[in-house]
């Protein structure tokens, strides 16, 4: 829990001390600012594993930032500090295998249901079109830093990476606020600085809200 309210705070202030550089010109000039939920699981169409059972549910601040325009698509630079919470256990015993050390306790560790958490930092590249007067088509690519809390069978504790892309559309509401709705194909893995190293593949949906600041 300290850790969490740890995390919070410092999110917080990232948040608020971006939005505090508003009045500052510059292609690195905060526009918008917003808050986005994603839920997703590994049970899907495209990564149904009968080894394990994965959900995550995330929040995210968000930091919107004006990268220019190319012809009718403009690009902006999403800055994403996050924090997951995640549901997992090893379904599949076998899946830790006799030649590992300690494989019964660990057996009997990742079978056990689990919460873990996830905290993240994340920039998000976003490439959009108008498709109708306030409709908005996007394409978002996300990478970042993360440190996971607990161990599984798939991945250590610690360091971690964060991929998403990201497929949806937004909606401007009012003059000030837009609504976005979208779904997103995510991946966590250390890149091999650790073992075990078979990552998380998941499907999921997630809704955002953002202000114009300007």
């Amino acid at each position: 829990m300290i850790k969490r309210q740890y995390l919070f705070s410092i999110f917080f202030f990232t948040f608020f001390a971006l939005k505090a550089q508003e009045t500052k010109k510059g292609i690195l000039n905060i526009k918008k600012i917003g808050f986005l939920y994603n839920y997703a699981d590994e049970n899907n169409f495209l990564f149904d594993d009968v080894d394990y059972n994965y959900t995550t549910n995330t929040l995210k601040l968000q930091a919107f930032y004006d990268l220019g325009t190319w012809k009718n698509w403009k690009f902006d630079l999403i800055v994403q500090p996050q924090i997951q919470t995640i549901k997992h256990q090893l379904i599949n015993i076998q899946f830790v295998l006799p030649s590992e050390e300690d494989y019964l306790t660990k057996r009997t560790e990742f079978t056990t249901p689990k919460t873990m958490y996830l905290y993240g930092f994340e920039l998000g590249f976003v490439l959009k079109r108008e498709l109708v007067k306030k409709l908005d088509f996007e394409i978002i690519i996300g990478l970042g830093l993360a440190a996971i809390n607990t161990r599984t069978e798939r991945l250590a504790k610690g360091f971690t990476f964060i991929e998403n892309g990201s497929l949806g559309f937004s909606y401007q509401t009012t003059k000030k606020t837009s609504l976005y709705l979208g779904s997103n194909i995510g991946h966590v893995s250390n890149f091999d600085t650790k073992k075990p190293n078979n990552g998380y593949s998941f499907l999921g949906f997630e809704i955002g809200l953002s202000y114009l600041l300007k």
